[in-house]
């Protein structure tokens, strides 16, 4: 039987395929404050904002390819039972050939009901462009469709299965988040305390409470993928 490798991911795993991280200079929020185009409240407020700011992110995440350190994740498949909990919305783990990846936060490519949030839609189906989402674009129940984000302020539906994948994990990597964004940075602390946990970051996380067998790698994505696999490779197989 393959052992349980579940991997945590943030944000730097997609940086290097050019897609902007909260903490940029000039990054994703595009000089728009984050309460306008990433909560409740800013979509009561502007709803076409909100709809051109997640358009343009769509538009633009079609040019983005893998990189490879989504790719050297994808081929740890063949090797043990891989399983993805990231906090990025984008599909470039599922690009690159992962098969098992949940969205803590949300799905840049879908789009739900405002009035039923079980109602999700693949962006496609409601535009043929792929990307753009239109005022006057409704759910089959009538009301307007929005990003199948999970904005500041709204609950994570998804936190509750992504802890019962890192319990009962028998090695964890931590790849391209800092441990700071609540709740996904306390996944960490219910990966096993016997499980080796590799932490691949340029800039060492402060890690708050940290479970014993913790291995820090400080280097970008994809070359630190590139160790861990070859040390996953070399010591449990």
């Amino acid at each position: 039987m393959k052992k349980k490798l579940v991997v945590l991911s943030g944000a730097g795993v997609s940086a290097e395929s050019g897609v902007p991280t909260f903490r940029d200079a000039n990054g994703l929020w595009e000089g728009n404050r984050i309460e306008d185009v990433a909560s409740p409240e800013g979509w009561k407020k502007n709803k076409q904002l909100v709809l051109d700011f997640y358009n343009q992110r769509r538009k633009n995440m079609l040019e983005v390819q893998p990189n490879e350190a989504h790719y050297l994740l994808a081929s740890l498949e063949e090797y043990f039972d891989v399983h993805i909990v990231t906090q990025n919305i984008d599909n470039l783990h599922e690009r690159a050939g992962s098969t098992k990846v949940l969205h803590l936060h949300g799905e840049i490519f879908k789009v739900r009901s405002t009035l039923d949030e079980d109602l999700v839609y693949d962006i496609s189906s409601i535009n043929p462009n792929g990307w753009e989402l239109r005022i006057g674009d409704k759910c089959e129940k009538g009301s307007q469709l929005r990003p199948f984000i999970v904005w500041f302020g709204e609950a994570v539906p998804q936190i509750i299965p992504a802890i019962d994948i890192c319990e009962d994990a028998d090695i964890g990597i931590v790849i391209g988040t800092s441990l700071v964004v609540y709740p996904a940075a306390g996944l960490v602390q219910h990966f096993p305390s016997k499980a080796p946990k590799f932490i691949i970051d340029p800039k060492k996380p402060d890690v708050v409470n940290a479970k014993p067998n913790l291995h820090f790698i400080e280097e970008k994505a994809t070359t630190g993928m590139q160790k861990v696999k070859d040390l996953l490779l070399a010591k449990y197989l």
